[in-house]
């Protein structure tokens, strides 16, 4: 078994790496990081290992999560699925950039179907960097990967201590290493020196079952904000076929998910061509409801057909209507994705 420690005592977790900080190195010429690490150079910095897991390293890609995308998505979890199918696999963890690691893991979240952990880690720090937090936060993602309660838990990021569940974490901060965090509802559980301990477990959660020919449409996000006017939204729904046809829309409102009245009307002219549009929020807490009447609020861009998004940020609310409309177009069908 290529990249394996031999110990047959032990449980197997697969590693998947992907790049990002957790990979990456100073480069004086350049003067910046750059993803160079393999995942088998992650895992041999880290002989603590062989007393937790027999580990099995693939390399999936060596990029800068800012330019993960849904292509990779699938794929990456075609190969997920297919190494929890293997009966002595305990448990799958994927090495991952900060910037878009809350959307992958959110996205395979919703297409795993083993009930086996996946974990996401990453780091702030580059491996090159003395003090650097990806170390750290490999071993505690592998160790949280191979304890039973581990399972039934959907998809995990480890980072800092913290045990997050896919659809609540997000990142808070730009550059501090506790930057992972469950806003409104705190962590599922801890990784210490003392072991792993889980003290909840996340509730909403549901499998939209792809295929490795699943084709994902096109979705765009678009911010509201003083003096938005719907230009962004008429300039996307008029490109045509030559920027692509635009299968769907998620808006950032404000507060209850409020737009201004102009870009009201783009987002009906939206709806008559039929693209779906799901309304979230900039706010970073708080879930989106029916409430006031006022042209431009939840209320009036439901009745003209959109879906709220409840309290996905506008980044996972994309996730989930790009897998949704996989299945079905109607708002109503799709509203039941997003209330599940």
């Amino acid at each position: 078994m290529p990249g394996a420690i031999d110990d047959g005592q032990l449980p197997i977790v697969a590693v998947l790496s992907t790049g990002g900080t957790i990979a990456s190195k100073q480069n004086p010429s350049k003067g910046g990081y750059e993803a160079v690490l393999t995942g088998k150079d992650l895992v041999a910095a880290l002989p603590a290992i062989e007393k937790v897991a027999r580990v099995l390293v693939e390399q999936i890609s060596n990029i800068s999560s800012s330019d993960m995308n849904p292509e990779l998505w699938v794929r990456l979890a075609q190969r997920v699925n297919e190494l929890l199918a293997m009966p002595e696999l305990a448990g799958v963890v994927i090495t991952h950039g900060t910037n878009t690691l809350e959307e992958t893991a959110y996205f395979l979240d919703l297409v795993v179907t083993s009930s086996k952990p996946v974990i996401l880690v990453g780091a702030q720090r580059p491996a090159s960097d003395s003090d650097s937090d990806g170390p750290r936060n490999l071993l505690d993602a592998i160790r949280v990967c191979v304890p039973p309660e581990a399972r039934n838990q959907g998809v995990l990021v480890v980072m800092n201590g913290q045990i997050n569940p896919a659809r609540d974490v997000t990142k808070s901060n730009t550059s501090q290493v506790e930057t992972f965090r469950s806003l409104e509802f705190g962590p599922l559980g801890l990784v210490d020196v003392d072991g792993v301990r889980f003290y909840r477990a996340p509730l909403r959660r549901q499998t939209i079952p792809i295929s490795p020919e699943t084709q994902l449409g096109r979705v765009e996000i678009i911010m509201n904000y003083a003096g938005a006017d719907g230009l962004l939204i008429r300039s996307l729904i008029n490109a045509g076929t030559s920027a692509g046809a635009i299968d769907g829309l998620v808006i950032a409102g404000l507060g209850l998910g409020c737009v201004s009245s102009s870009m009201f009307d783009a987002i009906q002219e939206a709806r008559a061509k039929d693209i779906a549009v799901v309304i979230s929020t900039r706010v970073p807490t708080g879930r989106i409801f029916s409430l006031s009447a006022m042209k431009g609020c939840s209320l009036t861009l439901k009745q003209i057909g959109c879906v709220l998004a409840d309290n996905l940020s506008p980044q996972k609310a994309r996730v989930l209507l790009l897998l949704a409309l996989t299945k079905t177009r109607e708002p109503e069908s799709l509203q039941k994705y997003f209330d599940a």
